[in-house]
């Protein structure tokens, strides 16, 4: 398997699984602390993330070479986890509005060239 791929896949399995624990805590803050709940749902992810980054070993500046500043490693993980995967869900909403817009310039193209 790519030496990439397999640095990189724990942290987005990470990522997802943060995510999806944020989201089950989302409703019982709703109910509970109200005012309080965007802050504290950002330092609870925060803290699993960078525990998790920790406990996991896990670093996504190492496949790039960079090996000098592993604190800098570590805090950047933590965030890229603590993240989610939002940032992968609106890149894939833009690929496929992109695909769309082509798709709908070359009908057109098509559709102009029949009338010619």
């Amino acid at each position: 398997m790519n030496p990439l791929v397999e640095s990189l896949g724990p942290v987005f399995i990470v990522s997802f699984a943060l995510q999806q624990l944020i989201e089950l805590l989302d409703p019982i803050l709703d109910k509970v602390i109200m005012p309080h709940k965007e802050w504290i749902l950002s330092a609870v992810a925060l803290v699993v993330g960078l525990l998790l980054t920790l406990g996991l070993g896990l670093r996504i500046l190492r496949p790039f070479g960079v090996t000098s500043m592993p604190w800098l490693d570590i805090i950047l993980t933590a965030l890229f986890v603590t993240g989610g995967t939002k940032w992968l869900n609106d890149l894939l909403k833009i690929i496929a509005y992109k695909k769309q817009e082509v798709q709908a310039r070359a009908m057109m193209a098509t559709q102009q060239a029949a009338k010619d």
